[in-house]
């Protein structure tokens, strides 16, 4: 048996953009939240100009594309999903120049760039709802949104029964100009985020617009934030069931805020549209859906591809994970389109960390400095296993910044730190997503461990967080950040995301696939479970020689006799 060499095989770095129109079907794309990536003017806030100087990262790490969080004005009541103005950039980011730059040496890499879109809700700061605040009931400016009278006799309770995502009731009723109690506006998220109404022609005509706007720029594609709440029902019918989590039909019957039959229309018009420039810019879905309503949205002429949340919300138990994998693919097939994969994002926990604890974890509650912390080193063993078994899946994956160093969630940050809306929604009883979003660390020393030059960032930094820096990381060859890598270059190399997966015979706490030359093994169990005789080991994701050890994952070709 022979094992992996301990220096990775050089990652291949593309001088122009690659001309393969079915790219997405296989990249490997890396989300950055700008907020917390990197600070180039010194305000503890990251920036696009942050973003492009640490442009070789990316590079060197041997991803596809990149995908950025929303960078647009806005008042930051949700993390920059509350979108004032949808084709400008914040000040607090820097100016549409730099996004011109962003794009252009993204590209010089051969690394293509996506850029979110929110089509659900905006900002109440956004000019068109400050207009339907002041315009009168039944105006034009209120048909942008979901403007309704309140029931009762006075109209003093909401139009229906529809509770916000982030918890308490999902209208806000507005003083009108005179000063009387008026209208409801619908917010299936934070008051600070008034849905548009998407059955007003002007609101999808608005949106095209923004769409041209950025693909004239150069943008790769668009990664659709909530979009299957687009449309909702006609007369907005009670619905006194949970809406967390992946959606599913009640007695056959879809919530009627989520997965409404009118979404492909606007889908299908975005796809001819996208269709019309040159190169392949792509749609990206995010929809908490099981996989058979998840793949109504991509079929041929909708959008190209869906988030995997099913995958992605699955514990680490073989049985669950080997499901997980199977039926997405089998959704997916019917309408001809790839599976993404995805462990990590901006919306939930770490999976260094959910996977330190045993049993069920609340995705997007958070972890406080009381709170059940998690094994810190029982949650990396597991996460690089993970890593390891998801990029070794044909089809498209998507990685979440900070995971290819190891990061652990933040469950030490000071309540009164905290800027998820939801920790106020609830009573301060969901801390919610901050601790996915710290800063990340370059550097094992100096201020703000290199991300700023000034201590004082958006989110402060865990005190540990220098022991993770990509410095530390970049020559070590046991490192996280080097096993991404080579993980990375074998699934270039070997075409493993074009490729096609044949189960092995396993035990129940096993996972035993090939995919192309390469066979993957995971361990799921307690007890290390021994390898053919004859595997040249490519990768491992834990030390490993003849046996597969409990929560390791390893790559490995069949010697020929």
């Amino acid at each position: 048996m022979t094992t992996p060499d301990s220096t990775p095989a050089p990652v291949p770095v593309l001088t122009g953009r690659a001309a393969d129109d079915d790219w997405w079907r296989t990249a490997v794309i890396y989300q950055i939240y700008p907020r917390s990536f990197a600070d180039s003017n010194g305000d503890g806030t990251g920036d696009l100009p942050g973003i492009t100087e640490r442009l070789d990262h990316l590079a060197d790490l041997g991803v596809d594309a990149l995908w950025l969080s929303p960078f647009y004005p806005s008042p930051q009541r949700d993390g920059g999903y509350d979108v004032a103005d949808y084709r400008a950039v914040d000040p607090m980011y820097g100016t549409l120049d730099d996004v011109d730059a962003l794009l252009a040496d993204a590209h010089a890499r051969g690394i293509r760039v996506i850029v979110d879109l929110v089509p659900n809700h905006c900002s109440h700061q956004h000019v068109a709802f400050r207009a339907a605040l002041t315009a009168p009931p039944g105006s034009d400016e209120r048909a942008r949104f979901h403007f309704h009278d309140g029931r009762g006799p006075d109209g003093s309770l909401p139009p229906n029964d529809w509770t916000s995502m982030f918890e308490g009731p999902a209208w806000t009723r507005i003083t009108e100009p005179d000063g009387s109690p008026g209208q409801w506006y619908l917010h299936l998220f934070d008051p600070g985020q008034p849905d548009w109404n998407w059955d007003n022609p002007a609101v999808r005509e608005d949106f095209e617009e923004t769409l041209r706007f950025w693909l004239d720029r150069g943008v790769d594609g668009f990664r659709v934030d909530v979009c299957d709440a687009l449309v909702k029902a006609p007369g907005l019918p009670d619905w006194p069931h949970p809406t967390h989590g992946v959606i599913e039909p009640v007695d056959g019957v879809m919530p009627p805020m989520w997965d409404q039959d009118g979404i492909h229309e606007i889908f299908r018009t975005w796809r001819r549209l996208l269709d019309s420039y040159d190169g392949r810019r792509i749609l990206c879905a995010e929809a908490w859906l099981p996989p058979e309503r998840a793949a109504r949205i991509i079929r041929a002429d909708e959008m190209h591809q869906a988030f995997n949340f099913r995958f992605l919300e699955t514990p680490w138990q073989a049985a669950r994970l080997r499901a997980a994998i199977d039926e997405s693919p089998s959704a997916n097939d019917e309408v001809g389109a790839p599976s993404t994969w995805v462990l990590s994002n901006h919306d939930v926990m770490r999976h260094a960390s959910r996977f330190g604890y045993d049993g069920p974890v609340a995705l997007e509650h958070g972890v406080g400095v009381d709170d059940p912390q998690p094994d810190r080193a029982l949650g990396l063993r597991r996460a690089r296993a993970a890593t390891a078994l998801m990029l070794a899946l044909p089809g498209s994956a998507y990685l979440y910044q900070g995971e290819e160093l190891g990061l652990p969630e933040a469950t030490d940050l000071p309540d009164s730190t905290r800027q998820d809306p939801v920790w106020e929604r609830s009573g301060h009883r969901i801390r919610g997503r901050d601790g996915c979003r710290a800063p990340l660390p370059w550097t094992a020393q100096g201020t703000a461990f290199g991300f700023s030059e000034t201590p004082h960032t958006w989110l402060p930094q865990p005190a540990d967080y220098g022991t993770f820096a990509r410095e530390e990381q970049r020559d070590d060859p046991d490192s996280t950040l080097r096993l991404y890598r080579r993980l990375l270059t074998l699934r270039h190399r070997h075409r493993m995301g074009a490729g096609d997966l044949r189960w092995r015979t396993s035990s129940s706490q096993v996972l035993h696939f090939a995919n192309g030359p390469v066979d993957v093994m995971a361990n799921l169990g307690p007890h290390p479970v021994p390898l053919p005789a004859d595997a040249h080991l490519l990768a491992t994701s834990a030390p490993a020689t003849n046996h597969v050890p409990p929560d390791t994952t390893v790559w490995f070709t069949r010697q020929k006799s």
